[in-house]
């Protein structure tokens, strides 16, 4: 299958073991059975799990496609969200939740399709001297050999035969319109009714609001229309070692997810309602928590369990069901989902940018679709254009350009960077043990790359 889009990037080598934290290293150079006995083997950033007991941690991670399955379903299992009803400039990339019937005849009245003359009965003509124009009241009719000049869009007269457009018609030398090719009756004439009649169903339930669809709705009367409302969504910045402004120091680092979330948020479909900064502080965490009325909360790092890792005991605490906790996919695997509320759900990110991309497209991009009614978009594969590293045991998400109808591998795809990212036009899915070049590889597409960026980040 050809790819939908083509961006230039990096290409990786075949050697990108530079590219994985300590952990994923490790477990390339593993037998795929071998227990992990111990966490001595490098310090694990924020957000990161330690690893006390990797096996464990391997068992009751959930796999990767069933983790996008879970967070489907779990924003079916919510309560009803109410349709709303918005002006026609607010429904872009909506969901129609009632048919869109026309509520006048299309065209409403009979309309010439082009520029030229409206004429009645067989030529020559004489042609009448004040024209047609868009827009004017009901012209007078015309009688047997009477022509009169018409406007595209112009309400046709009554008795009228047929319109002779502009190149097809001459004027002689006494004002007369003489035809240069033979006139069919009824052409060039958009009757009323061509496109519906009154009360015909335009677009069922469950159409997507396209530019085409706000068009059609315009013209068929629609001033707004009653869609799906968009999901809310509040992003909550965990880690007191993260910074807003200025370069890195004194152990201080720059907040990366606070400046790219709430875009990539809505570029999924999201209406981001807030944007929070807790640091690491657990009652401030579950303030936030308690207090949001947005349909998904997102929040980063603090999943793990290191001391300052609060997320799992302030899920507990009030009483949240863990539906998904770790994913067997790198990078991220310590992304976590649960219900809050009956119609309030929670995605923990991992607090490694790359990690919390993983997440975003795991579980955050299948319940923001599911509650946004939008359909599943449909799977494709391109050849990989060179051999792929993969992880004994989990998915891999590999950032990648696409050049023609294969995907390249890009470098700097390490759980801490985002440079491979950045330049990225989808996220391969490689299996564990990887993948040799030419191998078909499931490629999930990013918003900009899908959709463009006018269209997906309205």
């Amino acid at each position: 299958m050809t790819a939908p889009g083509t961006r230039s990037g990096t290409p990786a080598t075949a050697d990108t073991d530079d590219d994985l934290d300590v952990e994923e290293a490790l477990a390339l150079v593993r037998e795929p059975r071998e227990p992990r006995q111990d966490a001595s083997a490098a310090p694990t950033p924020h957000g990161e799990h330690a690893h006390g007991d990797h096996s464990a941690h391997r068992h009751r991670a959930t796999p990767w496609p069933q983790a996008r399955e879970i967070a489907a379903r779990a924003a079916r299992a919510g309560g009803r969200r109410a349709p709303v009803s918005v002006p026609l400039a607010d429904a872009l990339g909506l969901t129609l939740a009632a048919p869109l019937d026309a509520l006048t005849d299309l065209p409403s009245f009979d309309t010439s399709a082009m520029d030229g003359w409206a004429v009645a009965g067989p030529g020559p003509w004489d042609v009448r001297e004040e024209g047609v124009l868009a827009g004017h009241a009901q012209p007078e009719p015309l009688t047997d050999g009477e022509a009169v000049r018409i406007a595209t869009g112009a309400r046709i007269p009554a008795e009228t035969t047929a319109v002779l457009r502009s190149e097809h018609g001459r004027l002689d030398a006494q004002g007369r319109l003489h035809p240069t090719r033979e006139v069919v009756h009824g052409q060039d004439i958009r009757p009323r009714g061509q496109e519906c009649r009154t009360g015909d169903q335009l677009l069922p339930v469950g159409t997507l609001v396209t530019p085409a669809v706000l068009g059609l709705a315009a013209a068929a009367g629609y001033d707004t229309v009653t869609v799906v409302p968009r999901p809310r969504a509040e992003v909550l910045i965990l880690g007191d070692e993260l910074l807003t402004e200025g370069l890195p120091h004194d152990g201080l680092i720059r907040d990366a997810l606070g400046p790219m979330l709430p875009s990539w948020l809505r570029g999924l479909g999201a209406e981001v309602t807030a944007v929070r900064r807790l640091g690491d502080d657990a009652k401030a965490l579950y303030k936030a928590i308690t207090a949001s009325t947005a349909d998904l909360v997102v929040t980063t790092g603090g999943t793990a369990s290191g001391p300052v890792d609060h997320i799992h005991p302030t899920l507990e605490r009030i009483g949240a069901e863990l539906l998904v906790d770790g994913v067997k996919v790198r990078p991220g695997h310590p992304m976590l989902l649960a219900r809050t509320k009956e119609n309030q759900h929670l995605v923990g990110l991992p607090g490694n940018p790359l990690a919390a991309v993983s997440g975003l497209v795991t579980l955050a991009e299948p319940l923001l679709r599911t509650l946004a009614a939008h359909p599943a978009p449909e799977p494709y594969t391109l050849p990989l254009a060179e051999a792929t590293h993969g992880h004994p045991y989990d998915t891999r998400l590999i950032p990648v350009v696409l050049r023609g109808d294969t995907a390249v591998p890009l470098h700097y795809n390490g759980p801490a960077m985002l440079r491979g990212i950045a330049a990225a036009d989808a996220l391969a899915v490689v299996a564990p043990g990887g993948a040799p070049q030419g191998a078909e590889t499931e490629l999930l597409d990013l918003p900009w790359a899908a959709a463009g960026i006018g269209v997906c980040f309205t």
